[in-house]
């Protein structure tokens, strides 16, 4: 499946929140905004959708287990455990996961606080 054609709703998918801290405590200019560490697994024939930019939500994944399948730019590619890659302004994605067991990912952002 392409960017272009329809990409699926969010299913399969169980987010941990696992930390935050405040950066307006720690770090000048940065008030109002949280860094959080999430455990997001998605189940075999899972998507993490819809499509999403993580513009003004920089943040990086590590892959603990299972494959992800990356859509992007009209590429897909594939992670395994031990692998990582940055998700920055220029990120427009959407995740899934078409293998045989579960796809655990540990998850680190800069969001705004709600």
């Amino acid at each position: 499946m392409s960017n272009e054609q329809a990409v699926p709703e969010t299913r399969g998918v169980t987010v941990e929140l696992l930390a935050t801290i405040d950066l307006g405590l720690e770090i000048e200019g940065m008030a109002g905004r949280q860094l959080r560490m999430r455990k997001v697994t998605i189940e075999p024939g899972g998507v993490f959708g819809p499509m999403h930019s993580h513009k003004d939500r920089p943040g990086a994944v590590y892959i603990l287990q299972g494959t992800i399948t990356d859509h992007r730019n009209g590429l897909a590619t594939d992670y395994g455990p031990g692998v990582g890659w940055p998700e920055d302004r220029n990120t427009t994605h959407w995740l899934e996961n078409k293998g045989a067991i579960a796809a655990v990912e540990i998850s680190v952002d800069i969001v705004r606080q709600e």
